[in-house]
């Protein structure tokens, strides 16, 4: 009864909205004419941004406004971002689209950052290392089953601490270890081991305090929980993904489809970068031209189509588009 009574407390009193996060965004505009200038003439300009910023713009009938779509919510960002720049500079041409792209890049590492820092502030969390508030930060832009992780994390840490305070455990551990829990799935997914292992490994580099890098690791029950407050912060992290609403799980699944899909074609040799787009309908491959030629990148185009028909489950079918595309560049002195 004395624990049912701890955790409805806890739940009412961290109350956090909870808005389930999609795989589009949507950019308004000032006037529908302005549909035909994001397009240009051919296409050109739909195109170049689509192919440097890996996403989907979708242009349609609904009054003054397109849509961007894509599974990672970085690129998403930073596509929007520019979008919105390019709408009230009015100059939208293949040249000025790479330029504010290019600038639009570096200032949404910089609001990872900012991002970290007022996550860490709004926890109550001092003294953490500027690398651990950049991990950090970058969960502002990743999904768990459509809930968003550094919302999940501070309101981790609030659950924790709380519980904690019930329980006369240490609060400032169980609050370190609530907002840190799930830092390792901030890093890139080309990294080898578990989130929990990551994240626990990364704040040890960084000085953290062994109590709270034992309650990042031992929360999925990978290693031995060493203290009351590594098991609050599993409770205070099952407490709120089972908030009703907070999770999705078809989200999770069509975003894992999506990663899979880029990951088989950054596997081969050549290949500078890859976008899964059309929901999964296509994949676009931009291959390094000095390493592939007219020739190899047919035959790139004819393997990635086999593996990805060998590795995955799907229905209907998979378009493979690779592009090669060579500049030539020099100036009058």
């Amino acid at each position: 009864k004395r624990a049912r009574e701890i955790i409805s407390d806890a739940i009412q009193r961290v109350a956090s909205e909870h808005v389930v996060s999609v795989s589009t965004s949507i950019v308004s505009l000032p006037n529908e004419e302005m549909k035909g200038r994001i397009v240009g003439r051919n296409g050109r300009n739909i195109r170049t941004f689509e192919q440097a910023a890996g996403v989907d713009v979708i242009v349609d009938d609904t009054p003054e406004s397109v849509t961007i779509s894509c599974f990672d919510p970085v690129r998403r960002e930073i596509a929007r971002r520019t979008l919105d720049r390019l709408i009230v500079d009015g100059r939208i041409h293949p040249a000025h689209i790479e330029k504010i792209l290019a600038e639009e890049t570096v200032a949404v590492d910089k609001a990872i950052v900012e991002a970290g820092e007022e996550a860490a502030f709004d926890s109550g969390v001092a003294g953490l290392h500027p690398e651990i508030l950049k991990m950090l930060g970058r969960l502002k832009f990743r999904t768990s089953y459509g809930q968003n992780q550094l919302a999940h994390a501070v309101e981790v840490a609030k659950l924790a601490a709380v519980i904690a305070a019930e329980l006369g455990a240490d609060v400032e551990i169980a609050r370190a270890g609530g907002l840190l829990h799930d830092l390792g799935k901030a890093m890139d997914h080309n990294t080898d081991g578990t989130h929990a292992q990551l994240g626990a490994e990364f704040a040890k580099r960084y000085g953290v305090n062994a109590k709270v890098v034992n309650a990042m690791a031992s929360h999925h029950h990978e290693v031995e929980q060493e203290s009351i407050e590594a098991v609050i912060v599993e409770a205070a992290d099952a407490i709120s993904g089972a908030r009703p609403g907070a999770r999705r799980e078809d989200l999770e699944q069509y975003i894992k489809r999506l990663r899979a899909l880029e990951e088989i074609a950054n596997s081969f040799k050549g290949v500078g970068q890859s976008y899964a787009i059309q929901a999964g309908r296509e994949v676009r491959i931009i291959v390094k031209p000095e390493e592939v030629d007219d020739l190899a990148a047919t035959r790139l185009a004819r393997d990635i189509a086999k593996k990805v028909e060998e590795t995955m489950q799907y229905p209907g079918q998979i378009k493979v588009t690779v592009i090669r595309e060579t500049r030539a560049v020099d100036f009058a002195k």
